[in-house]
C-alpha cells in the first residue's frame, strides 16, 4: 500500500476546514491535490477525529497482515493434499 505525503492530522485539518466554510478548489489548491483526492478523503474520514482515523489504519493494516497469513495458509494445505493425493 502507497504510503501518504499527508499525515492525519493535515487530511484531517483539510476536512474541517472545508466543513467550516472554506472552498475545496482554495483548499486544493494550497495543499498541492486534486478535488478528487479531497473528496475520497471526504467519503472516508468525514466525521472522525485523528484517533479513530489512526485506529482505522491500525485495523487496515491487521486485515491486510491476516488475509496474507491465511492465503498462504490455504497454499500449504492445498500441496499437501496434493502431495496426499499422488499415487506412489
Amino acid at each position: 500500500m502507497r504510503k501518504s505525503k499527508f499525515t492525519d492530522s493535515q487530511i484531517m485539518d483539510a476536512v474541517k476546514r472545508v466543513e467550516a466554510g472554506f472552498g475545496v478548489p482554495d483548499i486544493c489548491r494550497e495543499m498541492g491535490i486534486s478535488t478528487a483526492t479531497f473528496y475520497k478523503w471526504r467519503a472516508k474520514y468525514g466525521g472522525m477525529d485523528v484517533s479513530m482515523m489512526s485506529r482505522m489504519k491500525e485495523l487496515e493494516e491487521e486485515n491486510r497482515r491476516l488475509k496474507k497469513m491465511y492465503l498462504e495458509e490455504k497454499l500449504k494445505a492445498e500441496i499437501v493434499s496434493e502431495a496426499l493425493e499422488k499415487k506412489w
